[in-house]
């Protein structure tokens, strides 16, 4: 009997390979962590916390829970709330306009560059008013909008802004760091990002040290600094705990690496891909984290199945823009054309860094064969 023989899947994402590149270290802080019961805090934390702000060149790294508590709670230790507008960009996840709800604050969503998909001071000054306490701008799949120009913008008119990182990890702006503009930066750690944990994780960089000790405080009870039975403000408990930390540390050692393999399979990508998928501009001062290979096609819908059919995985981030999702219609004030239109078109392309030339070369051939057919 003739056993047919199967290709193997190409994955959006490959994170077993990564793991098994650092097995012998990821055991050992498991043994370690086991070993010493030091679960919560400690040395690991204060470890990860000083290599993450020495990365992001900033003076302070708060480890928490998750990406979404991180922007919440830089909010509230800024006292931005109840009567004041944060400014988002519509083509974001939707934990960005989360933070800022749960936060108590009103989101306004904005539109996005039709090149990029970022947000532009041009359209933030637009939508600046006397209710606007801070911008929040996001750097959507490791790509970096022009942060400078939004840093002196934010300062001109007097409100805070913050960059929501997440996808950025080991992205850069005319040579400095993600994370290190505006008052603060937001991390996500989430297993699929370019840098992460074994669960959910979070951080916020920052030079500023009171805000700094703020965020501290709110994520953990309320404690002031070495004082665990004093609890001096209502908060609440998003503390990154040892286990993620030490997996952090670990893999923040191949950060660099594994993001200079993703540049080299965009390159390989941009030698490959049919003239017809439109790549999204990257700022030339900008260097890309490259977290999602995002492209623009006409009928993306039968793209993805096409794909599928021949054993490579693909994804849309995202495919309805926060706007149009219905717990926050209410925060845009006008249609945001170049969001919704993008949304039908985007098309994430597997990217990671062990990803082979014949797996680019499996996805450029479906798709060139989309086109043609």
């Amino acid at each position: 009997m003739t056993v047919l023989q199967t290709r193997e899947v190409v994955p959006l994402n490959d994170l077993n390979a990564m793991t098994a590149e650092l097995r012998p270290e990821l055991d050992a802080a498991w043994d370690q962590t086991v070993t010493t019961s030091a679960f919560i805090g400690g040395e690991a934390v204060d470890s990860f916390e000083e290599e993450w702000s020495a990365y992001c060149g900033t003076r302070h790294a708060i480890g928490v829970a998750n990406g979404t508590d991180a922007i919440e709670l830089t909010l509230r230790a800024l006292g931005i709330g109840a009567g004041d507008e944060v400014l988002i960009p519509s083509n974001t996840f939707v934990a960005t306009v989360e933070g800022v709800l749960l936060a108590e604050a009103t989101p306004r969503l904005v539109d996005v560059d039709e090149e990029t998909l970022l947000l532009t001071p041009e359209i933030a000054a637009d939508a600046i008013s006397d209710k606007t306490a801070a911008i929040i701008a996001v750097n959507l799949y490791g790509n970096m909008p022009r942060l400078d120009e939004l840093a002196a913008l934010a300062q001109r008119s007097n409100v805070a802004l913050l960059e929501d990182a997440a996808q950025a990890q080991g992205a850069s702006w005319k040579g400095k760091a993600a994370g290190s503009f505006g008052v603060a930066g937001t991390f996500s750690f989430y297993p699929g990002k370019n840098l992460g944990a074994f669960g959910d994780a979070g951080a916020v960089v920052t030079d500023d040290e009171a805000l700094a000790e703020s965020i501290r405080m709110l994520a953990n009870h309320g404690r002031p600094p070495h004082a665990s039975h004093i609890h001096s403000v209502l908060a609440r408990n998003s503390r990154l705990d040892a286990l993620q930390a030490s997996v952090l540390s670990i893999r923040l050692t191949r950060l660099d690496a594994w993001n200079t393999a993703r540049r080299e399979a965009i390159r390989k990508y941009a030698e490959r891909l049919p003239l017809d998928v439109r790549v999204l501009t990257i700022e030339p001062d900008a260097v890309s984290a490259h977290h999602q290979h995002v492209v623009r096609l006409n009928r993306r819908d039968a793209a993805m199945e096409r794909l599928r059919a021949d054993g490579i995985q693909s994804g849309i981030h995202y495919p309805i823009p926060c706007h149009l999702q219905p717990p926050y219609e209410p925060y845009a004030t006008t249609t945001l054309p170049v969001a919704e239109q993008a949304a039908g078109e985007i098309l994430s392309l597997p990217l990671f860094p062990h990803i082979t030339e014949d797996q680019i070369d499996r996805v450029c051939t479906s798709l060139e064969e989309h086109l043609d057919g």
